[in-house]
């Protein structure tokens, strides 16, 4: 064999090698980012850890469960997944509704204490959705928002059979669950879907997967984040850059509250001022002081019930 032709085959089991090491990369990103150990099964644990890091909702729990006012209802996704959501109606007839939105690892549970504000606090209707790979709802794998748009959208239909006709609804996301909210809102919804909340949303999948690859294994985006992004194309039918809730926020036109901590660092703060500048009037921003991923309403629980309530106000009536 000549030397050129040792040099070529050289080149060409190290290519291959590179590509095998980077589609298994790429496989391992996929399980660990979508598939990861997931809180979001162990309902007990998520009920115990909910009352311990907000005592004010076990009070209102306990009442919910005593009366048995607070239900479990379940539905069929387009694809056969049983998905599952609790709901709770108002203690008088309204058509004040609020479908609430959990994050990532997360599940309906873990959403109480926005069902507290809602239920509790303003005396709302709220149905709250455990996401795919999440709760009672079926699923192979976590969504990020993309899919579960169109899941949430589905628990949008389902509503006035839980709570009456002549709705008029909040949509209210915290983290993954924000940004789905954002996702949601450049499809078309009905109008008694009035406004919407997020709390600490990420741009797109892209964004924030590439933040992550960075922060825990101090890698650049391509080449795994871009093979990643086609293997959750033909497992899951929707890839990385298409899952953006800055463009989705673009096409918007109703009114949305967007909040976030000045001390986050899971989902950058610098995130909500691309989505606030790109989504189009009305809209209301909240930045809150000293508050790291998720907690605006743990540490400001007071301002952050009369902010919702102020700003879902002026267009629920």
């Amino acid at each position: 064999m000549t030397i050129k032709k040792k040099i070529l085959w050289s080149a060409v089991v190290l290519l291959l090698l590179a590509m095998g090491i980077i589609t298994g990369g790429s496989f391992y990103l996929i399980d660990f980012a979508l598939r990861p150990d997931n809180r979001g099964k162990d309902m007990e644990g998520s009920e115990t850890f909910m009352r311990k890091e907000y005592p004010q909702i076990v009070q209102w729990l306990d009442s919910l469960k005593s009366t048995q006012a607070l239900r479990d209802t379940f539905i069929l996704a387009p694809d056969g997944i049983r998905m599952h959501a609790f709901y709770v109606r108002a203690s008088r007839p309204t058509t004040h509704t609020a479908i609430i939105v959990h994050g990532y690892t997360d599940n309906a549970i873990r959403m109480f204490h926005i069902g507290y504000l809602y239920n509790h606090s303003l005396d709302y209707n709220i149905l709250l959705p455990d996401l795919r790979y999440a709760g009672l709802t079926e699923g192979d794998a976590i969504q990020m928002g993309w899919l579960d748009r169109k899941d949430v959208r589905q628990w949008i239909d389902v509503a006035p059979a839980l709570f009456g006709d002549s709705l008029q609804t909040v949509v209210h996301g915290i983290s993954m669950g924000a940004a789905t909210t954002m996702m949601l809102s450049g499809d078309t919804t009905p109008d008694y879907v009035t406004c919407f909340v997020e709390d600490c949303g990420y741009t797109s999948v892209w964004d924030q997967f590439s933040k992550e690859l960075k922060d825990l294994f101090g890698l650049p985006p391509f080449p795994l984040l871009n093979t990643a992004s086609r293997i959750c194309q033909l497992q899951n039918g929707w890839n990385f850059q298409e899952a953006s809730a800055l463009s989705q926020v673009a096409k918007c036109r109703k009114p949305m509250l967007f909040i976030h901590g000045d001390n986050d660092d899971f989902v950058p703060t610098w995130m909500v001022y691309k989505l606030y500048e790109a989504k189009p009037a009305p809209k209301e921003l909240w930045i809150t002081e000293g508050v790291d991923h998720a907690h605006s309403y743990k540490l400001y629980p007071e301002e952050y019930t009369e902010r919702v309530k102020a700003f879902t106000e002026k267009y629920l009536h």
